[in-house]
């Protein structure tokens, strides 16, 4: 029907990086133990984004490594080592979200393909252009974007430009998961990798002149999480997708274990195989769920 549609899955660690690739995902992205958005995933040494690298391409899997923090100048004085290592490990491509650390990159490493991370917000057809004369060669888009959005972000932008989107995961309240709550209430900073998730908290909402009436509003039976969305589940919405124009679907999930990663990664690597070999085969299951 069309050409194959990438399932990138997420790889906090090595265990995790070989369950991906065995399990359906074709490509991975993983962060260093610096400039990653979870630093309190396992990352990777050099030495093992080495081996990482090498255990995907030999099942013709791809590696991509985030470099999506916002750092301050005196972390940006690291990264030219930092990118140094991991063009000698074998990464296909970098994830970035800053243009200090795109130049970074690219003074080190001017053949590096780059990816144009979430975090950079991107919502319209102008800016993936922008970022294309840039040298970007795939936007992750907002996550705040609708399917209909994304279908003219499309059809208005060069076709060698690659479109990326979440399809399953946690969904960060914040616009494009800039969010300040984690700094605020923890000096933790969410910008920096270090986020606490305090949108998932449990909270209480009082008006100023009633205190002692306090609100709760039920999510579920677990308790109510005010700040925080549902997590992104969109198996059901495979056609849709497809026929959107996206070029990689992308599950979230670094942190989560090696079973949730294999136990995502195969059942998205069947429902998209099935519907790209005929879409009258594809049909939502329960025991996808």
């Amino acid at each position: 029907m069309t050409e194959r549609v990438e399932l990138l899955s997420p790889a906090g660690n090595l265990e995790k990086l070989r369950f991906a690739v065995d399990y359906g995902a074709d490509a991975v992205y993983c962060a260093p133990e610096r400039f990653g958005m979870r630093a309190a995933a396992g990352n990777f040494t050099p030495e093992a984004l080495a081996e990482g690298a090498d255990y995907a391409h030999r099942r013709g899997a791809k590696l991509y490594v985030t470099l999506n923090t916002m750092p301050r100048d005196s972390e940006l004085a690291l990264l030219p080592s930092c990118v140094a290592a991991l063009r000698d490990a074998g990464a296909d491509a970098f994830i970035v979200a800053d243009a200090g650390v795109a130049e970074a990159v690219r003074s080190v490493y001017p053949q590096a393909v780059l990816h144009l991370s979430t975090q950079a917000s991107v919502v319209n057809a102008a800016a993936c252009r922008f970022w294309y004369r840039q040298g970007f060669r795939r936007i992750v888009l907002a996550r705040e974007l609708t399917l209909e959005e994304i279908y003219f972000i499309r059809r208005n932008t060069p076709a060698e430009l690659e479109l990326e989107v979440f399809v399953h995961g946690a969904m960060c309240v914040a616009y494009s998961g800039r969010c300040l709550l984690s700094s605020y209430y923890t000096s933790r900073s969410a910008n920096e990798g270090r986020c606490t998730q305090p949108c998932r908290w449990k909270y209480r909402v009082a008006e100023e002149k009633r205190p002692e009436d306090i609100l709760r509003a039920e999510q579920d039976e677990g308790g109510s999480y005010l700040f925080s969305s549902r997590d992104l589940c969109m198996i059901d919405h495979i056609p849709e997708m497809v026929e959107a124009g996206i070029d990689s679907f992308k599950i979230e999930g670094r942190m989560k274990t090696a079973l949730y990663v294999a136990t995502v990664a195969r059942t998205y690597r069947i429902a998209i195989d099935d519907y790209l070999e005929s879409p009258e085969k594809y049909q939502s299951k329960m025991e996808w769920y």
